[in-house]
């Protein structure tokens, strides 16, 4: 009995709490002036214009009626990222010669600098992308110039580019860069090739463009040769025949020689 009275108690206060809710429940009407109101929303968009770091994309914005209709499109260019790690670059570079490496590409080069940091690092004399092997290298520009190039500026050189408001790193690229003696090497790689080297590159070239040529060529011959060999073949079984028939008659001919002698 205590059991069935205190669940009568609970569900008492249940409805007590619940009825005022119910009946406080009033219908939300929308405004006559937002059913008239044109969203602007992004129906369509490029994809990032580089695969790591910072790039654009453009966005096509238009007015949404409430009908369901697009009005005022525009384009507007965003910034967006796809990954912050862009990996390693190998570059091989003669003694003297300028030479210069970017944070940036060439797409991004129009945003405000002062909207980020770049923070440069250097593995002297080596081409890795372990950053324990790095050192800090002074350059707060986005861009490292060598002018002349000597053979210290060999290395590894990263850079990270952060945001200038929340620190937070988005693109960070490795450049691996070789210094080399002018006279050590020709960077000319069709220059640098032997006498045999380019006999074999240009045959490697041919075979592949002349195969189709070659194939013909070797049908025709095939057939060539079996229209050819028919008639000789017919000829050489024709002589062969008559001479075995030539022997023959001459073999009959002392056999019979020989038994009218003895008779």
């Amino acid at each position: 009995m205590k059991t069935l009275e205190n669940s009568l108690i609970l569900g008492i206060l249940a409805c007590a709490f619940y009825l005022p809710l119910v009946v406080s429940y009033k219908k939300v009407t929308i405004p006559a002036e937002l059913k008239s109101v044109a969203a602007k929303v992004s129906v369509n968009t490029t994809s990032c214009s580089v695969t790591c770091g910072l790039g654009f994309k453009v966005e096509e914005m238009c007015e949404i009626t409430p009908a369901g209709e697009r009005r005022n499109c525009t384009l507007r260019r965003s910034d967006c990222l796809t990954s912050w790690i862009c990996g390693l670059l190998h570059f091989t570079v003669p003694v003297g010669k300028p030479f210069e490496i970017s944070c940036l590409s060439s797409d991004a080069t129009g945003i405000d600098s002062q909207a980020y940091i770049y923070t440069w690092r250097l593995a002297q004399g080596l081409i890795t992308t372990n950053d324990v092997l790095f050192k800090p290298f002074k350059n707060p520009d986005s861009v490292i110039k060598l002018s002349p190039t000597r053979e210290s500026d060999a290395g590894t050189y990263r850079c990270d580019v952060q945001m200038t408001k929340t620190f937070k790193v988005i693109k960070r690229i490795y450049f691996g860069i070789r210094v080399i003696q002018n006279d050590l090497v020709d960077l000319d790689f069709q220059k640098s090739l032997t006498l045999e080297q380019r006999i074999a590159e240009n045959e490697e070239e041919g075979n592949k463009q002349n195969i189709t040529h070659v194939e013909t060529r070797q049908q025709q011959s095939f057939w060539q040769s079996k229209l050819l060999n028919e008639p000789l073949i017919g000829v050489g079984s024709g002589v062969i025949g008559g001479v075995l028939v030539s022997i023959a008659l001459c073999f009959l001919r002392k056999i019979w020689r020989s038994n009218a002698a003895e008779k």
